[in-house]
């Protein structure tokens, strides 16, 4: 038997979410540059991954049920630190992608594993509770490094708990989403009504990060200026927390606002990753009305699929793009501003052309080769 790989990448889900996305994606270009690297999970070992992944790793067991997003929460924890206890030796760095297998890392090393914790902090949830807030907040202070994927994280990390971090931005796969068959993109254009209309993606499912609600009310207003009206298609929507309120209040606002679910709004849903790049290059524009974000790897994503953006003007946008010349970054939270920005590339063909053109020079500064690069100088190897 060869030696066993250095680093565990450790991570909540095997679910489309950012952060697994993000995962597999550094663990893929850690593979290849010859790092030895082993990928763990939570999720159902008899599914895998939402992708094919050609990287060493392990599906742990998620637990089933909790009525309660503590309850699930803790209940992952310890999954993940059971896994951990066993295996920690074959490891000298567990580097931890979310609050839950930073925890369970955490727990195992303060056992007498001789590990070091280090760990990505993407964002940080709006938990409620009061032992959920302490339990991120521990999650925080308690690794040995810790990484961010922007500037406005490492800035919000040190005003809220006084830690510093090291930022290392996100990359992208272009490969991952070139162009498809015409004939394919037709189809799903005419699934959803979009032949003759302008069609508008948002990734990331219904909830209040997305700025759902804002988005569905700027569908509104253009759906009062422009005509034929565009058609949204929202994909997307995996999450350890329930959003059900939250979606089922902005979808049944969508009457108010003159909107038909299943005509004008077309919520699918988690898709497969062959789904979404369908989907990419199928759109005409992707719509991120974000009011909170670690960084949006969906601009990304779209503009590899040569889509415009129009997202929010939200400091970690700005840490990459120019409103007007790689995207448009309407007020976050302003359905109105946001109407103005979405008509605008709607209705001119130039202006999506030149969004395409310069977000085409702005994808190369974004790699995950330089990503793996920054984590291995980083874990001193």
């Amino acid at each position: 038997m060869g030696p066993q790989p250095g680093v565990a990448l450790t991570t909540y889900s095997t679910k489309p979410r950012g952060g697994v996305v993000h995962t597999l994606s550094l663990a893929q270009a850690l593979h290849r540059q010859g790092c030895g690297v082993h990928v763990v999970a939570l999720g159902d070992p008899g599914k895998g991954f939402f992708r094919p992944v050609d990287v060493p790793h392990t599906i742990v067991s998620a637990p089933q049920g909790g009525e309660t997003l503590e309850e699930r929460v803790f209940a992952a924890i310890d999954a993940m630190a059971d896994w951990l206890d066993e295996n920690a030796r074959r490891f000298r760095i567990v580097h931890t992608q979310d609050c839950i297998s930073c925890r369970a890392a955490a727990r195992v090393r303060d056992a007498g594993a001789p590990i070091t914790v280090l760990r990505t902090v993407h964002h940080v949830d709006d938990f409620t509770t009061p032992a959920l807030i302490n339990c991120q907040h521990q999650a925080i202070v308690e690794p040995d490094g810790l990484v961010v994927v922007s500037e406005q994280w490492r800035s919000i990390l040190r005003s809220d708990f006084r830690v510093d971090a090291t930022v290392i931005h996100n990359g992208v796969d272009p490969a991952r989403f070139g162009p498809i068959d015409p004939a394919r993109r037709a189809r799903l254009r005419d699934t959803v009504g979009a032949t003759d209309r302008f069609l508008l993606l948002s990734v990331g499912g219904v909830e209040p990060r997305k700025g759902s609600v804002h988005l569905f009310r700027a569908l509104g207003r253009l759906r009062e200026r422009m005509d034929p009206s565009p058609v949204l298609v929202v994909v997307g929507g995996e999450s350890f927390q329930d959003y059900t309120a939250y979606r089922d209040t902005a979808v049944a606002e969508l009457d108010e606002l003159g909107l038909r679910l299943g005509d004008d709004v077309h919520i699918l849903g988690p898709v497969s990753d062959d789904e979404l790049h369908g989907w990419y290059r199928s759109a005409d524009a992707l719509a991120f009305p974000s009011i909170k974000e670690g960084w949006g790897m969906a601009v990304l994503e779209a503009m590899c699929a040569d889509l415009p953006v129009v997202a929010s003007d939200l400091p970690v946008f700005r840490e990459y793009l120019t409103d007007g010349v790689t995207a448009l970054l309407p007020a976050a939270g302003d359905h109105v501003a946001l109407a103005c920005a979405l008509e605008r590339v709607a209705a001119d063909a130039g202006l999506r052309a030149s969004l395409r053109s310069a977000a085409r020079d702005l994808l190369p500064r974004f790699t995950w080769d330089r990503a793996a690069h920054e984590h291995r100088r980083l874990w001193g190897l």
